[in-house]
């Protein structure tokens, strides 16, 4: 028993992957792929990837959104775990990763599942609401830029129904949320969506210290 969060040393991360990551093929070949590219720090980590997989398969979720595809890791692995009759929305900004992710759900044959919508993440969601969809996604994902993390978390948590849940990847933010000399905007945006989250009764809320740190928000 431990009253601490364990930190992982390299080789406990790959016991912890050995006994644990259930990857489908695709998978790994999309994760090997991306380690090759320039901005390979946007990835998830399998063993996140999995458990978000395991929420939606618990809630039975079927409608789901992401915002921040970068080359469809996350976008597959939550596509893959829905039902046939499933549905990702997704928003990026970015024709040439998503060129990748678009690849990858093809071979996949999730591709029809995954509804991708390139153009600012905000202005999608707020078409989204206007469209009167509000209440109806069980699961938001949100992997994108920082500094618009609060409004991308505030859309989000209309757009879900309650009891839906809200992830937020990159909470800890590679520890530099803990160091007080840490002042970038980056920074401070997360610093200030954790606080927030911490105080917003209209949640349940668990900080997860998974990757690089996982908020899951359900809403009330």
């Amino acid at each position: 028993m431990s009253n601490q969060s364990i930190n992982l040393d390299d080789q406990l991360h790959r016991y912890l992957q050995s006994v644990s990551l259930r990857e489908p093929e695709i998978l790994t070949q999309l994760r090997q792929e991306t380690a090759q590219h320039s901005m390979s720090r946007m990835q998830i980590s399998p063993e996140q990837g999995q458990l978000m997989a395991l929420l939606v398969q618990l809630m039975g979720a079927k409608k789901t959104l992401e915002v921040g595809v970068f080359t469809g890791y996350s976008s597959l692995v939550v596509a893959l775990a829905l039902p046939t009759d499933g549905k990702v929305v997704a928003c990026d900004v970015s024709e040439e990763y998503t060129s990748i992710a678009r690849r990858y759900w093809q071979q996949a044959g999730v591709a029809n599942k995954i509804d991708l919508h390139i153009a600012p993440a905000l202005e999608t969601l707020d078409a989204l609401l206007a469209a009167g969809q509000a209440g109806t996604f069980d699961f938001a994902f949100i992997d994108a830029d920082k500094s618009n993390y609060d409004g991308y978390y505030e859309r989000s948590l209309q757009l879900v129904r309650s009891g839906g849940l809200v992830v937020i990847d990159n909470v800890l933010w590679y520890g530099r949320v803990a160091d007080p000399q840490v002042q970038d905007n980056s920074t401070n945006c997360i610093r200030a969506l954790n606080e927030k989250l911490h105080q917003d009764t209209r949640v349940s809320l668990s900080m997860v210290p998974i990757g690089d740190g996982l908020t899951l928000a359900r809403k009330n």
